[in-house]
């Protein structure tokens, strides 16, 4: 044996045994790192977020709130998930749902309540949330019954929610979603966002959303931004650079849902079949889609919207895939 101290030796024979004593100092340091890391798990992987599963609305009326959804997505005679009468609840496809509150309250300044994505482990979103120091709320108690289920709340305040779903796998680009009968689906929900910078390290640095497209009103200037989730083609739309003395009807545009459709215009002769009556007509907005807004009895704007831009968008490209019906 030989020991790494530095005496008097020859110049090869130095060489030599300080080659070995580096080698053999490399070899203990990786030994003492992997008994390091064998005693501590490793850190949680986000797992997959798919896209928007339900969103909870609340209404002032639940009998005018559910006529009016019931026109828009041609349920007038049906209970979806009723927990009483009128019912409360409805199916949008196999996959997603609206739900309604009461609540009569004039002071809500954001009648959106709630927006439920679908991941594929909760469990392990709830350790991976723990673990970037997000608060998790375990389901209450009308959640249980739908399954694996948690809550948080976003930097602003927004009530945001995961339930598991392995059916929603099938939720990707190109791959057909399960059939509805009135060719709709929830693409996107859009809320209030005062501190950008503050969500985006919610929803793009934790959560892993990126940006869709943005723009404004002005050729460059952003009013608003499309986070698509990582792992689908739906997104949260930040409503930027809104007034703190906005009116009760532009927090009503501002915080919004809106529902994908093949065609614009057969939409809108479906709805007036329904019963709808509204004032507006179908426009290409901003980003090159043809959309058609509704509002509710309490003036929450429901956007229709085309799947597929069919001219090129102001402001920005697109950067991820569409969706579709």
């Amino acid at each position: 044996m030989f020991s790494c101290d530095r005496t008097t030796q020859s110049a090869s024979s130095s060489r030599a045994k300080r080659g070995i004593c580096i080698f053999a100092s490399a070899v203990l340091s990786l030994v003492l790192l992997s008994r390091v890391h064998a005693g501590f798990p490793a850190a949680p992987k986000r797992p997959r977020i798919f896209g928007i599963a339900r969103v909870q609305i609340l209404t002032s009326d639940i009998s005018e709130g559910r006529s009016f959804y019931s026109k828009v997505l041609g349920q007038a005679g049906d209970c979806n998930w009723c927990e009483e009468v009128p019912g409360r609840s409805f199916l949008i496809n196999w996959t997603q749902g609206i739900g309604l509150s009461e609540d009569a309250s004039p002071t809500v300044s954001n009648r959106i309540e709630e927006i439920t994505f679908a991941t594929d482990h909760v469990d392990q979103l709830s350790r991976y949330l723990t673990e970037n120091n997000i608060e998790v709320s375990g389901p209450r108690e009308k959640d249980k019954r739908a399954g694996p289920f948690l809550s948080v709340v976003d930097p602003e305040g927004h009530r945001i929610s995961f339930i598991q779903s392995l059916g929603v796998t099938a939720r990707k680009p190109g791959y057909p979603l399960d059939s509805s009968p009135n060719n709709l689906r929830l693409i996107h929900a859009g809320f209030v966002v005062k501190d950008r910078a503050a969500e985006d390290k919610f929803y793009k640095d934790i959560l892993g959303f990126h940006v869709y497209w943005h723009g404004g009103m002005k050729e460059g200037e952003d009013n608003w931004v499309d986070m698509q989730v990582p792992d689908g083609t739906d997104w949260i739309e930040y409503m930027l650079k809104v007034p703190d003395n906005a009116t009760h009807k532009q927090l009503g545009v501002m915080n919004h849902i809106a529902l994908g459709v093949p065609d614009i215009h057969a939409a809108q002769q479906q709805l007036i079949k329904n019963g709808w009556k509204g004032t507006e007509e179908p426009k290409i907005g901003r980003d090159g889609k043809w959309q058609l807004n509704l509002y509710d009895p309490d003036e929450t704007r429901v956007e229709l919207m085309e799947f597929k831009p069919t001219k090129e968008p102001c402001c920005s490209p697109y950067t991820g895939p569409h969706p579709g019906p």
